[in-house]
């Protein structure tokens, strides 16, 4: 885990380099805190979801509604993304509905039995 300073310094070295930054955040506690350094995305990924299968978005989708609010009182300018657990397409319409602009993946994709098409399908929702 790299300390809130170092991340406040890497998202402003990023934005000096006109690169994107992402965050990740464990809870609201976090998302408070790292919206406050205004990263081009900040995603809220509860530690104990991510690789489960077990979507956030089903499992505590209140979480993803109260990042987005959080975000909208500290920054205009961050987009709220949903992580842990995605694993088909329902999960990124639930978490489009919760107010996420996007989601991060890794497993979801990596352990299906073809990435292209694991990518195609929860990227038809983002059309």
């Amino acid at each position: 885990k790299i300390e809130h300073s170092q991340i406040r310094n890497l998202v402003r070295r990023l934005r000096d380099l006109n690169m994107i930054s992402i965050v990740c955040a464990d809870d609201l506690k976090e998302v408070e805190a790292l919206s406050q350094f205004s990263p081009d995305f900040l995603a809220i990924e509860p530690p104990e979801l991510i690789g489960k299968g077990i979507a956030v978005s089903k499992a505590n989708p209140s979480i993803i509604k109260d990042s987005v609010q959080v975000v909208k009182e500290n920054s205009s300018t961050v987009k709220v993304l949903c992580g842990a657990g995605i694993v088909d397409k329902t999960d990124v319409e639930k978490a489009l509905e919760l107010g996420a602009e996007g989601i991060l993946i890794s497993s979801g994709v990596v352990k299906s039995p073809s990435w292209y098409n694991k990518i195609l399908e929860l990227s038809s929702v983002l059309k």
